[in-house]
């Protein structure tokens, strides 16, 4: 389990000494663990633990106040991405007025040497840091050789196949309702986590309850109806069907994922649920009536059990065979 440590002042000893991958890393996407595999070669190589330094808020919320929701992933959703890369430690830093006016030199110095007493920075070719983003991989390489620390700057990587690897290259992606494509680039399908309320119960008048959870500060993708996979808090996973939008039939005023669970029975309100959404199905439409609706989403269903199929037996085709 990664441990989370949310600010880097009056550490403990034993909470310092790491090799760190520093940036946002929203998505830990495969871009994201070149950089954390060379710090991870570093903590091997120095026998120190292995560290991710990110921020919370994203430093693009603290800038641009109004912008979208864009966030690809939860501080809890991230370790948990991080835990299979070695990662032992997840530093995500308070960013507000304090770290916002930090010049480059004080963030290395403060932050970096001081405040976390790091032994290496792995950072990608295109890290900036510091007030007005003037620090780059460069700068870090030289405060590190006054400061006592390591740096590394991770190339550029792209798929072979010309995928582009990067957090906007998911979102177009999730926008387009790309989900192959957005897997493809994380490495894992797309998911949305959140705690189940109460919604207006109308699914159950039509056998269909739905678990229901509000989208929050996590990038719109496409309006429309997935196939889905999901995971409760005990560790079981289901297969099931989603809407996710503004419901033109029974409107709301924000985004909503409506979850129908196959095969399961029970209480989820106040638990947090974890959906990926495998494969988009088709775009939100409104109906005539319940009867119309419910047999649209049954035909939905039968479309996701099929998608879901297919997709675990193109996995189970593309897993390698043991020797």
């Amino acid at each position: 389990m990664v441990e989370i440590v949310r600010d880097w002042r009056d550490l403990p000893e034993a909470l310092k000494g790491a090799a760190v991958a520093i940036g946002a890393f929203d998505g830990v996407h495969r871009g994201h663990q070149a950089v954390i595999a060379d710090a991870r070669a570093a903590a091997e190589r120095l026998g120190v633990p292995l560290a991710v330094v990110s921020f919370d808020p994203h430093p693009r919320r603290w800038f641009q106040r109004d912008a979208a929701p864009f966030r690809l992933m939860t501080a809890d959703q991230m370790a948990t991405a991080l835990a299979p890369l070695g990662v032992d430690r997840l530093y995500l830093l308070p960013f507000g007025a304090d770290m916002a006016a930090m010049t480059d030199e004080g963030f290395a110095r403060d932050v970096l040497a001081e405040g976390l007493g790091i032994k290496h920075a792995a950072v990608g070719f295109d890290f900036t840091f510091g007030k007005g983003r003037t620090g780059s991989p460069e700068a870090l390489r030289r405060y590190g050789e006054t400061l006592g620390f390591t740096v590394s700057v991770a190339d550029r990587v792209d798929d072979p196949d010309g995928l582009k690897l990067s957090s906007s290259a998911v979102r177009e992606a999730l926008h387009a309702g790309d989900m192959a494509r957005a897997a493809a680039i994380l490495g894992r399908p797309f998911a949305i986590a959140g705690e189940v309320v109460h919604g207006d119960k109308r699914g159950r008048t039509i056998g269909v309850p739905t678990a229901n959870v509000a989208m929050g500060d996590y990038m719109r993708p496409a309006y429309g109806v997935y196939a889905v996979r999901v995971r409760l808090p005990d560790g079981r996973t289901f297969d099931g069907v989603a809407n996710l939008g503004v419901r033109p039939m029974f409107r709301t005023d924000e985004p909503l994922l409506e979850v129908w669970l196959f095969d399961f029975s029970g209480d989820l309100y106040g638990q947090t649920i974890e959906t990926e959404l495998v494969a988009f199905l088709r775009g939100e439409l409104k109906f005539d009536g319940l009867d119309a609706l419910k047999v649209q989403i049954d035909a939905d269903a039968d479309a996701a059990r099929a998608t879901l199929r297919q997709w675990r037996a193109a996995a189970a085709a593309a897993r390698p065979v043991a020797p």
